[in-house]
């Protein structure tokens, strides 16, 4: 049961639905309950559970989440969702803040001491702990004021590190596959080709294959996965409609779109909530 504490707390961080002033973070709703498998999260992110449940499953964890808990995500990984809305407003709200290059790099030069150790992929953590760091976070976004708000994101990095989630501090060297992924995410509606990546990583055409093969993995393969999750993050944060998003995500054919969308992730796009 919430405190009147966190009720308040949650009150005055629903303003970041409403704030124009946004920078890197994006607000999901949704009006129905739908869940996914087998997501990418790229890099280290916050969420912040404002309305409705949320549960999350990877190999080795599964928790749940509801308003007064911060979702955690400590390294890459990928993770199985279900997001539900709240039975009384019918609305799932979350903030989800990624914690950036800038910022973890900001905490690593505030750490002094030895390093934490690593933790666990995904954490629980209660959002009242951590309310004072996350509204001056606010404050400064909504100010314009993005240094102060990158500080503030830098001191609650230090804070979860202090609570022994130490692999916000690492910075791993990304596999092959990741680089791949990274690259694609970058420009989605790029014709990609092997030999673009073999240019960009210095490699030849022969090396890479037997890397990724060493990770069971192929260019055809990632290059899907990074526009599939390109285009799961425009549907989760714009109104854009279908046809764009698969556009802006590299696909010429919104048919060959949806059937990849849903053989990926077990959810056809229409049913994300904010298209």
């Amino acid at each position: 049961m919430q405190t009147s504490a966190t009720t308040d707390l949650l009150a005055q961080l629903s303003s970041l639905v409403d704030c124009e002033r946004a920078e890197g973070y994006a607000c999901i709703t949704a009006r129905r309950e739908h869940g996914a498998r087998s997501v990418d999260i790229p890099q280290p992110q916050l969420a912040i559970l404002l309305q409705g449940r949320k549960q999350v499953r990877t190999t080795r964890q599964a928790l749940e989440f509801g308003p007064g808990d911060l979702f955690l995500i400590t390294r890459r990984c990928r993770i199985d969702v279900v997001n539900s809305p709240d039975p009384a407003s019918g609305l799932y709200l979350s903030a989800i803040v990624p914690l950036c290059t800038e910022v973890l790099a900001a905490a690593r030069a505030l750490w002094t001491d030895a390093l934490p150790d690593a933790g666990s992929a995904i954490a629980r953590l209660p959002l009242l702990d951590h309310g004072a760091a996350l509204l001056q976070w606010r404050q400064s976004l909504q100010h314009g004021h993005y240094t102060e708000a990158r500080l503030a994101l830098a001191a609650l990095v230090v804070a979860f590190c202090r609570r022994g989630h130490g692999s916000l501090l690492a910075a791993p060297e990304p596999g092959l596959g990741d680089r791949i992924r990274d690259l694609v995410a970058a420009q989605p509606e790029r014709e990609w080709q092997s030999r673009d990546f073999e240019a960009h990583l210095g490699i030849s055409g022969a090396t890479l294959r037997r890397r990724l093969a060493g990770e069971n993995l192929s260019v055809r393969e990632l290059v899907t996965d990074a526009r599939l999750a390109h285009a799961m993050q425009l549907l989760y944060t714009t109104r854009l409609p279908l046809k764009t998003v698969a556009a802006r995500a590299g696909y010429r054919s919104l048919g060959s779109f949806n059937k990849r969308f849903s053989a990926r992730y077990g959810l056809e796009a229409a049913a994300i909530g904010n298209n």
